[in-house]
């Protein structure tokens, strides 16, 4: 598929990017992080909390909130499924990955999603992205089959075990806390809801 650039003007109803927040603290200490043959997603991880930049987030960027530090790894190449929050995230590039975005906005009264309306951007490492709460986002893919780390913040309590619950329509999106996610029925997501109609798409 086409792959944009972030400085793309269409990048703009997606997320922006973070120039004044030094995270080279982080950038090192996520060498130390495991890069698997699949994809791993820590929500917390204590040595990344840990750092000074840790309150610049929870202070600056999510206004006083409390926040967790985790991290996004592996290797991938394939859309597979898209997920949203109620609330930014913040993803740091710790190597050049490829994100794959949509709109909340384009999800169908049944909570279909066509996959030919998703666009995919190549974020060049040390870049600092404000992902919007409307974006619909998954797990970076690699570049050229190379590995991808990505550090991702979100609000304390996000992507944690969620209890059942029907009291919406909504609620068959919900796989995590604050975590609504349609998938793909190639990706074989256990208990997902298969809504992305379409290709899988794949860089």
């Amino acid at each position: 598929m086409d792959i944009k650039t972030i400085d793309d003007a269409c990048f703009l109803q997606y997320g922006r990017v973070i120039t004044d927040v030094d995270v080279s603290e982080l950038m090192d200490k996520m060498q130390n992080t495991p890069l698997p043959d699949d994809v791993i997603y820590i929500p917390s991880d204590n040595d990344l909390e840990s750092t000074k930049v840790c309150r610049i987030f929870s202070d600056s960027v999510y206004g006083q909130m409390p926040i967790q530090i985790g991290y996004c790894n592996g290797h991938n190449t394939k859309l597979n499924a898209l997920e949203y929050h109620r609330s930014s995230e913040i993803n740091i590039a710790v190597t050049d990955m490829i994100l794959i975005l949509g709109r909340q906005q384009d999800i169908t009264k049944d909570y279909t999603y066509d996959t030919s309306l998703a666009e995919a951007f190549m974020v060049p490492k040390g870049t600092v992205l404000e992902v919007y709460a409307t974006t619909l986002h998954y797990a970076p893919c690699g570049v050229d089959g190379q590995g991808f780390r990505c550090v991702v913040v979100l609000p304390k309590g996000t992507n944690y075990d969620r209890k059942p619950q029907t009291a919406t329509r909504e609620d068959k999106l919900l796989a995590a806390t604050n975590k609504w996610l349609i998938a793909h029925e190639e990706a074989n997501i256990e208990g997902a809801f298969n809504g992305l109609i379409g290709e899988n798409l794949s860089v």
